[in-house]
């Protein structure tokens, strides 16, 4: 069996997937028409065009727009299943969802909306296809600590079907330590902390996100390879690193998949997984990425185990429910 052969057929498991991220333009329109919400894109072809970006912020920008055609509970629901449906395509048995409570609730959406309608999907494919899956609520780093906090008291009501809490959006100028109070609180909650540091901020964010948030996990990271000493404790401590090859070279994080350091972190002893992060946006789902890894950085079958048992290790599923998985690989 080649490799690609095997990453194809293999169970696998997703870390670092944010649902928002994961609209494509056939049912972005569909719901802007069904809702009435006027986009600024005359077509699919149109929106297709616009995902052409230089960097996070022209993302962003996107990303942000695309969102504002959700508006109930149906909607949500409709995106989350969507995802679900390429996970039955692509063996992906289960998946660590990230939302973006506030990207809705900005727009006057209840946060009851936008969660009831993600349950129900997450309910639906496990129960039809048996897929598991966490939910990550994700702190935007854009907006202020403040905010953060009346994000967790919404989300208390609805604590039981909510795992962690993790920080995304813009990561310049807006550092881990800037929300150290609402990731105490939020552990207090007993959400289980993560966020993305390093992507386009500097080492400096994954010391802070360690030392500060204490997060059980890091994602992206790719920049933690400027610090040799950081490189060296992430090893010892175990922490997992949730990386986005397509991601990545979208945004110009790296200027090649060629040149993409995956296979530099693994040789660094690095406990790195593979996921796709928006890809609605990027170009490609998980089965996509790993087969460009593969390619262009010649990653033997072994290598590819490990990221994939790498992707159940490091899951928040119960140690059970890993064993369980892990041998299926």
């Amino acid at each position: 069996m080649t490799v690609a052969e095997y990453i194809k057929k293999v169970p696998k498991a997703e870390l670092h997937l944010h649902i928002e991220g994961s609209f494509e333009p056939e049912l972005m329109f569909e719901i802007a028409q069904r809702n009435k919400v006027e986009i600024p894109y005359k077509n699919v072809e149109a929106v297709k065009q616009a995902y052409q970006f230089g960097n996070l912020q022209d993302f962003l920008d996107i990303y942000y727009a695309g969102a504002n055609v959700l508006l109930h509970e149906q909607d949500f629901y409709d995106l989350t299943m969507a995802y679900f449906k390429h996970c039955v395509e692509e063996n992906i048995v289960h998946a660590e969802i990230m939302f973006d409570p506030q990207t809705h609730t900005k727009r006057g959406v209840e946060f009851s909306t936008v969660i009831n309608g993600i349950q129900r999907a997450r309910e639906d494919a496990e129960k039809n296809h048996g897929i598991s899956s966490l939910l990550i609520m994700s702190y935007l780093r854009h907006l202020s600590e403040e905010d953060a906090f009346e994000t967790l008291q919404q989300s208390l009501p609805y604590r039981h079907l909510i795992t962690m809490v993790g920080l995304d959006s813009s990561e310049k100028g807006n550092p881990p330590s800037k929300f150290q109070k609402v990731f105490e609180a939020s552990v207090e909650e007993g959400y289980i902390p993560v966020a993305h540091a390093g992507e386009e901020g500097p080492a400096e964010y994954i010391w802070e996100a360690l030392d500060l948030l204490k997060v059980a996990r890091i994602d992206h990271g790719n920049n933690c390879l400027t610090d040799p000493k950081l490189v060296e404790r992430l090893v010892s401590e175990k922490m997992a690193l949730t990386v986005c090859p397509l991601s990545n070279t979208a945004l110009r994080n790296v200027d090649d998949i060629k040149n993409h350091p995956l296979k530099q972190m693994l040789d660094l002893g690095l406990k790195v997984t593979v996921n796709s992060d928006d890809p609605a946006y990027f170009g490609g789902y998980l089965t996509q990425n790993y087969l460009s890894v593969i390619e262009a950085l010649d990653l033997s079958l072994e290598e590819v185990k490990q990221l994939v048992r790498n992707s159940f290790e490091y899951s928040f599923l119960s140690e059970e429910e890993k064993f369980k998985y892990l041998e299926k690989i």
